[in-house]
């Protein structure tokens, strides 16, 4: 059992880096609590949205993410105005999209796309609701069950796309606010 605790903390380190201090935890959540987040697949409903974060995985390792279910091919929408600071494929992930919120202190993950949209290339802005990607099943996602993979990290001082600590971002995205507009 204790092997298996070490190689699960070693996963989560090597997916997500060393964790932020208490300090910039705190403030990037509530960062995220203020952001307008737009749900990122097409045709889902935010009540339509479920909390998977601290669901388990393998290893013993919690999710750190929500999932959301769409038919393979459906549009996947920046969740908010930002940066596209990384285009990469990972064996757990597949095609994944790394992008920083406009304060450069929060990064939304995007993954098991099926491709890119046209012309995405790392550097893009990108504004709330612009299409970045589909819906699809790569890395380690069942082939018969096409979804989203989506998760939001705290970032630290040195703002690098593969550290941080993992944030719930199923408040924020179930959160109306006054004036908020689906995507179209």
């Amino acid at each position: 059992m204790r092997r298996a605790s070490a190689l699960a903390a070693l996963a989560t380190l090597m997916l997500l880096g060393p964790p932020v201090s208490a300090q910039t935890r705190a403030a990037a959540e509530a960062l995220l609590g203020t952001r307008n987040l737009a749900v990122p697949v097409e045709g889902i409903d935010r009540s339509a949205l479920r909390d998977t974060f601290s669901d388990a995985r393998s290893v013993g390792r919690k999710h750190d993410a929500i999932d959301i279910a769409a038919a393979r091919g459906s549009k996947v929408y920046a969740v908010d105005d930002g940066t596209v600071v990384k285009l990469f494929r990972s064996i757990p992930g597949g095609l994944t999209i790394y992008q920083f919120d406009p304060s450069s202190g929060l990064s939304y993950y995007y993954a098991h796309l099926d491709r890119y949209a046209d012309g995405l290339r790392e550097g893009a802005q990108v504004r709330r609701c612009d299409v970045i990607g589909y819906v699809g099943t790569t890395g380690n996602a069942p082939s018969n069950a096409p979804h989203l993979h989506f998760g939001v990290a705290a970032l630290g001082t040195q703002k690098r796309w593969w550290e941080g600590s993992a944030l719930n971002p199923y408040p924020a995205l179930r959160a109306e606010r006054p004036g908020d507009k689906p995507c179209p």
